[in-house]
């Protein structure tokens, strides 16, 4: 696998799709094992219903000025790349509520990821110019890592609310016949723009930590 960090020419754009592409592609309709590798993010924490709280549109509002913020900062330095796909980490206290898509009843974590040569200085920088523009920033916008490792992923092709049996056969069938238990939380790539492509051509990468039993 390619380093994330490894120097570019100051008229290059890395695209993390291309160097990164096993963590971004999936067979559709089947689950394949990836490692993951550790990768840090600009994340912000929030519960309920997508569709509905506020919380979420905030953090979605906040998470792209952050993140173009970095990229800015990273172009004027001679590092540029393209911003990754928006990612979100998803659970309830009961999985079955996650599964059965009883929203008000989720908790998450939506987060884009940043390149390793970015440091928490220059994520500060971001975050106070983004402030100017949208006042104070969520209590929980912070940048850190996560390291997921094992993990099995699958492309889904339609809408997000389709999702479900896709993630019961993941649950109840194949962790079970492999051997692995929950090692995470569930975790969505979101590959297109909702805002431009038909719900039943939406493409996403659904990705689930693993551990043998």
């Amino acid at each position: 696998m390619p380093r994330r960090d490894a120097p570019v020419g100051p008229l290059s754009k890395t695209d993390f799709r291309k160097t990164l592409a096993a963590l971004y592609t999936a067979p559709a309709g089947r689950f394949v094992e990836i490692e993951v590798p550790p990768l840090q993010f600009v994340k912000i924490d929030g519960q309920g219903d997508p569709n509905t709280v506020p919380a979420y549109r905030q953090a979605i509002e906040w998470l792209y000025p952050v993140s173009y913020a970095l990229k800015f900062a990273a172009k004027a330095a001679g590092r540029d790349y393209v911003v990754p796909p928006l990612e979100g980490l998803w659970w309830a206290d009961d999985p079955a509520d996650f599964v059965a898509r009883r929203k008000e009843r989720w908790r998450w974590t939506m987060m884009i990821m940043a390149p390793d040569f970015l440091g928490p200085s220059v994520f500060e920088a971001a975050v106070e110019k983004a402030r100017k523009k949208l006042g104070d920033a969520p209590a929980t916008l912070r940048f850190e890592p996560l390291a997921e490792g094992r993990a099995l992923q699958t492309l889904h092709v339609g809408r997000y609310d389709d999702e479900g049996p896709t993630l019961a056969r993941l649950h109840d069938e194949i962790m079970p016949a492999r051997g692995f238990t929950f090692a995470g939380p569930h975790h969505e790539i979101y590959l297109s723009d909702p805002r431009r492509t038909a719900p039943e051509k939406l493409k996403t990468i659904l990705r689930q930590p693993v551990k043998p039993i």
